[in-house]
């Protein structure tokens, strides 16, 4: 111990130095927005190289499971070749979507959190793929979450294990909308809120994103109706919804660019200026 006190007294400028200095970076990070972001993008690069090489082993030991999971979807494809009528009648999945091949970026999860209430997912395709914040992110079972932020080569994803999260959704049946969130407390379930108490719901319906959002194509997938109770406070109906994903365990996703998300923006944008 006296060892210590008598380094931090041999150190003490040096060290107040590193101090002040520390306090001042933070401080010039904190009230310019330029330097934030371009902090945020280097940790992002920084964060997603270490997550991509950990990935990499952890893909190698893994082998196994995806193999089998491409050999049960590889049979899957075929049940429906072999018993289709007409395979041209089969759409690809870009069309089913109602989105154009080169408005899809396909990309892999690197890292992916789901064990705490704010959850982001870490892709492997970043700004030099044309990849921006707030682009839908989903595979071929639903959707995934919303791009946060981007660095060149790396993006991170706001999770629908966020209790941030926001999305605009359907019962795809009567096409009453609510909103999408998650509560915090299991991986596998989502809440539909503020679903008007006029819809006709029941277990098992089925939950799609809506028509009234920019980031995500109408209809894409979400999860089917578990539960139905009325929220005492709103007098809404709030859905609890099993997802189709298994959020736990995600490989590779597709990343949706929106030209109307940025037109739409720019609109609103002018629409408050004036």
């Amino acid at each position: 111990m006296q060892q210590i006190f008598n380094f931090i007294f041999k150190n003490s400028n040096r060290l107040l130095f590193l101090l002040l200095l520390c306090i001042s970076l933070l401080l010039t990070i904190q009230s310019h927005s330029y330097h934030r972001s371009k902090i945020i993008s280097s940790a992002n690069f920084l964060s997603g190289g270490v997550y991509e090489k950990i990935n990499n082993v952890s893909e190698y030991l893994n082998l196994r499971t995806e193999n089998d999971a491409l050999a049960l979807e590889n049979a899957r494809l075929k049940s429906l070749l072999f018993n289709a009528k007409d395979t041209l009648a089969i759409q690809n999945f870009e069309k089913i979507k109602g989105v154009a091949p080169e408005d899809i970026v396909v990309s892999k999860v690197i890292h992916n959190s789901y064990n705490v209430h704010e959850n982001f997912i870490t892709l492997n395709s970043g700004s030099l793929q044309g990849i921006k914040p707030d682009m839908g992110v989903i595979n071929s079972l639903g959707i995934i979450g919303i791009v946060d932020k981007t660095s060149p080569k790396y993006s991170t994803v706001v999770s629908i294990l966020n209790i941030k999260s926001q999305i605009n959704a359907k019962i795809k049946k009567s096409n009453h909308f609510g909103s999408l969130v998650w509560n915090g407390k299991n991986t596998g379930f989502v809440q539909l809120i503020d679903v008007p108490r006029l819809a006709a719901v029941r277990k098992g319906d089925t939950i799609v994103t809506g028509g009234q959002s920019v980031i995500f194509p109408e209809n894409i997938n979400i999860g089917t109706v578990s539960k139905v109770y009325i929220d005492n406070k709103t007098n809404y109906y709030t859905l609890d919804i099993k997802l189709f994903n298994d959020m736990t365990n995600l490989g590779h996703v597709y990343i949706i660019k929106s030209e109307d998300r940025e037109e739409l923006n720019n609109l609103e944008k002018r629409e408050k200026d004036e």
